[in-house]
Formats: structure tokens, sequence, C-alpha cells
């Protein structure tokens, strides 16, 4: 009862002490045990993927022809292109530098050019002339086939390891006349892959 009185007799020592308690139990409160999980997935890792290309005949002639006559059978020549780069990319052939012994009568502009794509080998041998073949290119002059900014033709998406044989056939005009005897025509063909 003496205890109830001096808490009676001093009411700002009462609510100050009262206060206090209060604050306890509030911080006593706020900072009780939480439960907490965490998961982690370390070494997260990024690589770029390569895009490169085998070419069986590269810095060299895919055919060369010698003493042409107007209209005869054209000459062949076949040249292996794949993609040895981990990514799909689209490829594609145009033509390169091309130079011409005599620019009064460029003989590009009489040479008929034929490209198949005898079909993709990546597992097997490859067969040219069979009903697989699938022309790119036809019906145009060396002079007329599309330069680097201007593909040919697109030949499609090779997967990684993808390959195919190309088989190109050139012949000289029947339209060629004695202006063209002893000319002569040189060309770059260029592959071309973007991903």
């Amino acid at each position: 009862m003496s205890r109830i009185k001096l808490l009676v007799a001093s009411p700002r020592r009462a609510l100050a002490g009262l206060a206090t308690v209060l604050v306890a139990v509030g911080i006593t409160g706020a900072s009780g045990a939480n439960f907490n999980a965490q998961s982690a997935n370390p070494s997260n890792t990024f690589t770029a993927g390569t895009l490169s290309m085998f070419n069986s005949k590269a810095n060299a002639a895919i055919l060369t022809a010698a003493n042409m006559r107007p209209g005869d059978p054209a000459t062949t020549g076949t040249v292996d292109i794949q993609n040895t780069g981990s990514l799909s990319a689209p490829f594609v052939l145009s033509k390169g530098t091309v130079s011409n012994t005599d620019a009064s009568y460029p003989m590009a502009a009489k040479l008929n050019l034929t490209v198949v794509d005898c079909g993709d080998f990546s597992s097997g041998t490859p067969v040219c002339g069979d009903a697989g073949d699938v022309v790119k290119y036809t019906g145009g002059t060396v002079a007329q086939m599309g330069t680097a900014g201007y593909p040919v033709s697109a030949l499609g998406t090779f997967a990684a390891n993808e390959k195919h044989r190309y088989e190109f056939s050139v012949a000289l005009d029947s339209s060629a006349d004695d202006n063209y005897q002893g000319d002569s025509s040189t060309v770059q063909f260029l592959w071309n892959a973007t991903s």
C-alpha cells in the first residue's frame, strides 16, 4: 500500500517509470527472433559462340578452263564449304574482284555461270548430279553475279558443323564472236557468314 501511495504521490515518476517499461517491452518485441532462408546460384558463366568457315579450296581456284570455244559444254569444279563454328549462321555467295584482259570486250560478260548446291553431307559422302541438287545461281554470266554487298544467293542457314558441296559450271556463250578470241577473265568468289 505504501508503494501505491508513493506512485500516486509522485505521478511524474510513475509515468516516467511506466514509459521506460513500455519502451523496453517494445524493443524486446521488435527485436524478436526471425526465420531466414537463403539460396545461392554461384559461378554463372557466359561465353560467346564462334563463327568460322572451312573452304576446301581456300586461296585457290574452284575451276579453270583454257581454250574455251563458244557454245561448248561447261567446265565444272567443286568446292566444300563448312560451318566450323559453334553458332548457326546464314551463308551467302557473291562475286569479288573480276579482271578482264580486254576492257572493250570483257570476257566475264560472256561466261555463263551455274552454281549448284549438292546438299548437306556433314555425315556422309556428297553426290552432285542427283535429285537432291539445288540450283543457287543460273541464267546469268559471271559479270552479272552479285558482289559482296549484293549476294548472288542466300545459301541457307548452316548449323554448327554443317557442310555442303557446291558445283560451279562455266561455259563461253555461243554469242561470243571474234572480238573475244584470246581473251581471258579472272573472277574471285566470296563466301560469307554472319551471325
